[in-house]
C-alpha cells in the first residue's frame, strides 16, 4: 500500500472513528441554541404587537416625589392657572413660581397614572413668589416693598416726617452737586446732614406677593416698630399703674399708647387697653447748621470801698454788651432740639463790664439799704393797697413766735409816742433817704434822738390805735415817698 493512500485512510478514521462523534456534537449544539434564539424572538415581536411603550412624567417637589402625571403640560397649565390668579390680585408685580419642580419623563409599557390626585397636590404645593426689594434694618429683613423706586420713596417719606419739602429739595441738589458748597449767610440755618437711626439696606428678594407692602402701610410700619398690637383686657382691681407695670412700661407710655385715658379715668371691666410698646425701627435725626449775630452780655463787677457807707453805691464804669457771629451744629429729633455744639465764633464787638463800687462803711445811725423782717416769725395778714374802701399804706403782720419789735435797719429813733389812728408808734429815720414806721405797739422801748442799730428792740406787739386785733402795722418811705414793704425787705 503506498504511502500516500495509508494518510488518507487516516484521515477517515480521524473523521469516522472514536473522534468524530465529538466534533458533531458540538456543530448539533450551536445549530439548535440559533435555533431556541430565533424562536424566541420570534415569539417576544409577537407579543410587542400588542402593548405599546408610553411616556409618564415624574414629578419632584424640592427632591420629594409627588406622583406621575400622563401628561407634562397638566402641569404647565397649573402653574399659568396659579400666576393668572395672583397677576390679578396683585397687580404691577413681577411674578414667578416659587416652588422648586423637577420632572423626569420615563417610558412604560402600562402607565397607570392618577392626573387628578396628583394634581391636588401640587395644587397645595406650587406657591407663587414675587420679585420684590426687601428693607433690611441692621442686617434683619423688615418688609418688602414692590422695587427700588418705591424704596427710594419710603425713605424719602421717612425724612419728611422731619423737614418740609422745599428743605429736602435744597439739601438733596446741594449733597448731588459737584459744586463747591457755598459759605453759610449771617442769619441763615440750613440742613446740614439727615442721619437715620438704623442702617437701612434694600435687598433684591422673592417673597410671598401678599408679603409685599405699599409705600403708606410700609412708612406705618418703621415707625411703629411693630407689625401687630397687643391688647390686654381690663380685669378686677387692675389700675393703669398696675397694667403698665405688668408689660414693662411707665404709666405716661401706657397713656400715650390709649390716647382716649388719663390718670383719672375710671376702668371698666372687658375694655381692651393697647399695650404695644411701640419702638420705631427708624429715628430721624436731621442736623442743621444755622449763623447767627448774638449779642454778648456784658459782666456787672462789684468792687469794695471802705470809704463809703454801707448800702451806698456808686457805678465807676458803665458796662455795654458785645456782638459776635456764631455758627452752630443743631440736632433735632421729632421736631425738638436733643443737642447743640458751636462749630465757630467770631467776635464783632468785645462787651464791657460794668463797675459797681458798694461801701463797706458802718455806722449804727445810717441804715445799710437792707432791711430784715421786723418781727420774730410772723406771716403777712394785709397787704398794701385798697382796703375797705381806703389805701393801705403798708402791711400788717400778725401771730409771731415772739411779741418782739425790732427795728428793720440801724438808724435813729424821730418819733416814739402815741398817735390817734396808729396807737403807739415808732418811726425811725436811716439817714439814706429811707425811714421806717411800726405801729400799734403794746409798749414803746426806744425814744427819741437814741441810735437803733438794726434788731434793736424797739416795742411789743399789741393793738392799741383803730385796730382789729394785736398786730404789727409797718411801713416804709423812700425820700419821703410810701413804698411796698415786701419790694425792700428781706
Amino acid at each position: 500500500m503506498s504511502i500516500e493512500k495509508n494518510k488518507q485512510d487516516k484521515r477517515k478514521r480521524t473523521l469516522f472513528g472514536r473522534k468524530a462523534p465529538f466534533g458533531h456534537i458540538q456543530k448539533v449544539f450551536i445549530i439548535t441554541v440559533m435555533l431556541v434564539t430565533l424562536g424566541l424572538n420570534v415569539g417576544f415581536a409577537n407579543e410587542d404587537k400588542g402593548l405599546e411603550l408610553q411616556t409618564v412624567f415624574h414629578v419632584y417637589s424640592n427632591g420629594e416625589y409627588v406622583g406621575k402625571l400622563s401628561d407634562e403640560k397638566k402641569l404647565e397649565q397649573l402653574k399659568e392657572q396659579k400666576l393668572e390668579k395672583a397677576n390679578s390680585e396683585f397687580k404691577n408685580l413681577p411674578l414667578m413660581i416659587g416652588t422648586e419642580l423637577s420632572v423626569i419623563p420615563e417610558r412604560v409599557f402600562m402607565a397607570g397614572t392618577e392626573d387628578e390626585v396628583v394634581l391636588k397636590k401640587l395644587q397645595n404645593i406650587v406657591t407663587v413668589k414675587a420679585e420684590a426689594v426687601g428693607i433690611s434694618i441692621d442686617g434683619e429683613l423688615a418688609l418688602f416693598v414692590n422695587d427700588m423706586t418705591a424704596y427710594n420713596e419710603v425713605i424719602r417719606k421717612l425724612k419728611l416726617q422731619s423737614v418740609n419739602e422745599k428743605e429736602l429739595n435744597e439739601f438733596e441738589n446741594r449733597t448731588r452737586s459737584t459744586e463747591p458748597i457755598p459759605p453759610l449767610r449771617e442769619n441763615e440755618t440750613r440742613i446740614a446732614n439727615i442721619i437715620l437711626s438704623s442702617d437701612i439696606q434694600a435687598v433684591n428678594s422673592e417673597i410671598a406677593p401678599e408679603k409685599v407692602k405699599q409705600v403708606k402701610e410700609a412708612v406705618v410700619l418703621l415707625n411703629k416698630g411693630t407689625l401687630e398690637e397687643k391688647n390686654y383686657t381690663i380685669q378686677p382691681g387692675d389700675v393703669l399703674g398696675s397694667i403698665a407695670s405688668a408689660h414693662n412700661m411707665p404709666t405716661e407710655k401706657l397713656l400715650e399708647l390709649n390716647p382716649g385715658y388719663s390718670i383719672e379715668s375710671i376702668l371698666h371691666l372687658g375694655d381692651k387697653l393697647n399695650v404695644t410698646a411701640i419702638e420705631p425701627y427708624v429715628e430721624i435725626e436731621v442736623q442743621y447748621e444755622a449763623k447767627k449775630r448774638v449779642k454778648i452780655e456784658h459782666e456787672r463787677l462789684t468792687e469794695k470801698d471802705s470809704s463809703l457807707y454801707k448800702g451806698e453805691k456808686k457805678v465807676t464804669q458803665k458796662g455795654s454788651d458785645g456782638e459776635k457771629i456764631v455758627t452752630k451744629l443743631i440736632r433735632k429729633q421729632d421736631g425738638k432740639v436733643v443737642g447743640q455744639s458751636v462749630q465757630e465764633e467770631k467776635v464783632l464787638v468785645e462787651p464791657t463790664s460794668k463797675v459797681v463800687v458798694v461801701g463797706t462803711k458802718v455806722m449804727s445811725s445810717r441804715g445799710t439799704g437792707s432791711f430784715k423782717w421786723p418781727t420774730v416769725g410772723g406771716y403777712v395778714s394785709s397787704k398794701r393797697g385798697t382796703r375797705w374802701g381806703r389805701i393801705h399804706q403798708g402791711i400788717d403782720i400778725a401771730r409771731p413766735s415772739s411779741r418782739t419789735i425790732k427795728a428793720s435797719d440801724n438808724g435813729v429813733v424821730i418819733t416814739a409816742g402815741r398817735h390817734s389812728t396808729y396807737g403807739n408808734r415808732v418811726i425811725v429815720r436811716h439817714n439814706n433817704g429811707y425811714k421806717t414806721l411800726y405801729a400799734h405797739l403794746a409798749s414803746i422801748n426806744v425814744h427819741v434822738g437814741q441810735v437803733v442799730p438794726q434788731g434793736t428792740k424797739i416795742g411789743v406787739m399789741g393793738s392799741t390805735g383803730r385796730v382789729t386785733g394785736m398786730h404789727l402795722h409797718f411801713e416804709v418811705f423812700k425820700n419821703g415817698s410810701n413804698i411796698n414793704p415786701l419790694d425792700v425787705l428781706r
